[in-house]
């Protein structure tokens, strides 16, 4: 199911969202204390913002604002709010983001047309690998979107790969959505209890949480491991609460497609201007059609490239490659500069590697210093030289390593508020921020 403006021309779809634009800043006028305050202050007329160039004359919304501010960005009465959730807190503290009736149908109608995308139909059993409770906007988002496009629904949760197979056998699911770095681990069960993996019902996979790909489509080593043991067809996704809108892959994987129905998209620098078509920018995003907490020109902190010509499978929509890192992460190292994900794609290369978690502190010279703490197999004999090869051979410099066992790795990556394992710990300055 492909919804009709995902296949005008982008003049049309332009002038939709100007439309649309207009309409949301006359309700964050009236509406939003910290929209309305935000116009005041700055001599905004929002009868001037006409079009979505004219977005530059608005200042952007941070992370920052969020946390201190959130009741301010509330825009309906308290016995209007039917659901509650927080973000991830991946930057930081997490937000409490609520949700009236209609934003709740909006998220189902987003999951719908975004599962679709990545081949999803009405015949197809999905098994739900991910949390549903915790105040976890993602889980409900999948169970009202799968529920809308009629598709059957197996709520197993994360982990567990004996239920997690015990449940392929007894249902026959089509497809599943998982983390893909939970793929690994079943993969690894079935070939340790003797299953054929390629056995199952299963026929494909929609990704989320990691990146499956590198930023020019082709297989990342997480995607390429899953691919050489699991025939399926594996899907990315790129979305956060913020937003309330995902960007999935359809079957051609050449980036996440945008909903121009849902979101506004900007891409810019440093500077909060717009980067050129073929520079990286941060996302910046404008909700559409949210009714308690829209945000205008948020900053994700996600650095992404983005493509404007039209896909092979209709769409005319722009869309988003992979995230090449959150602005935050960013890290330099003796001189050279990278994101955590060129590290998380080389550890993921070393087979006797089973996890690892990733620290990044202020030095005595205050520079960057990174550490990563590595749990594998026993009796790998120069493991941690060839790690640091790898590292040296992929980025030209290598990392401290400490080796530990997996399973200190797993209390590391495991926190009682988080929803996810974290594998990634920024304690640089007083800020610390996890991912």
């Amino acid at each position: 199911m492909i919804p009709e403006i995902e296949l005008k021309s982008r003049e049309e779809i332009k002038a939709f969202q100007e439309e649309k634009l207009r309409e949301l800043l006359g309700y964050l006028s009236e509406k939003s204390p910290y929209y309305s305050e935000m116009f005041k202050e700055n001599n905004i007329d929002i009868r001037s913002i006409k079009k979505l160039e004219d977005l530059t004359k608005i200042p952007v919304t941070t992370k920052d604002d969020l946390q201190k501010r959130t009741k301010d960005f509330i825009c309906i009465a308290k016995n209007k709010i039917v659901d509650y959730n927080t973000t991830s807190g991946t930057l930081g503290d997490p937000v409490t983001f609520v949700l009236s009736d209609k934003d709740l149908d909006r998220l189902a109608y987003n999951e719908f047309i975004s599962l679709s995308c990545s081949n999803g139909t009405p015949d197809d059993i999905y098994q739900m690998m991910v949390t549903i409770d915790r105040r976890f906007m993602a889980g409900i988002a999948y169970y009202l979107g799968l529920r809308r496009m009629g598709a059957g629904i197996v709520r197993v949760g994360p982990g567990n790969a004996q239920l997690q197979f015990d449940t392929m056998v007894r249902i026959n699911p089509t497809a599943l959505i998982a983390v893909p770095s939970f793929l690994i681990k079943l993969i690894e069960y079935a070939e340790r209890n003797g299953i054929d993996i390629n056995s199952t019902s299963v026929k494909k996979a929609v990704c989320i949480g990691e990146p499956i790909r590198n930023s020019d489509f082709s297989l990342n080593t997480l995607g390429k491991r899953i691919k050489a043991k699991w025939d399926i067809e594996i899907y990315s996704t790129y979305a956060s609460t913020e937003m309330g809108t995902a960007f999935n892959e359809c079957e051609y994987g050449v980036g996440g497609h945008h909903h121009p129905e849902l979101i506004i998209v900007e891409f810019l620098d440093d500077n909060n201007e717009p980067v050129a078509d073929n520079e990286p920018g941060e996302v910046v995003i404008t909700t559409l059609g949210v009714e308690a907490m829209p945000l205008l020109r948020f900053k994700t902190g996600d650095i992404c490239y983005h493509f404007k010509e039209p896909c092979k499978c209709g769409r005319t929509t722009l869309r988003i490659g992979p995230v090449l890192g959150r602005k935050q992460q960013m890290i330099k190292y003796k001189g050279t500069t990278l994101y955590p994900s060129i590290i998380y794609d080389i550890l993921n290369e070393i087979d006797f590697i089973e996890n690892y978690f990733i620290e990044v502190s202020t030095g005595a010279l205050g520079t960057d210093e990174l550490l990563i703490k590595v749990g594998g197999k026993s009796g790998i004999k120069n493991a941690e030289k060839q790690i640091k090869d790898r590292f040296r051979a992929k980025m030209r410099v290598a990392p401290e390593i400490e080796i530990i066992s997996p399973a200190e790795i797993k209390k590391l990556q495991m926190i009682d508020v988080n929803r996810k394992p974290r594998i990634f710990a920024d304690k640089r300055g007083l800020n610390s921020y996890d991912g």
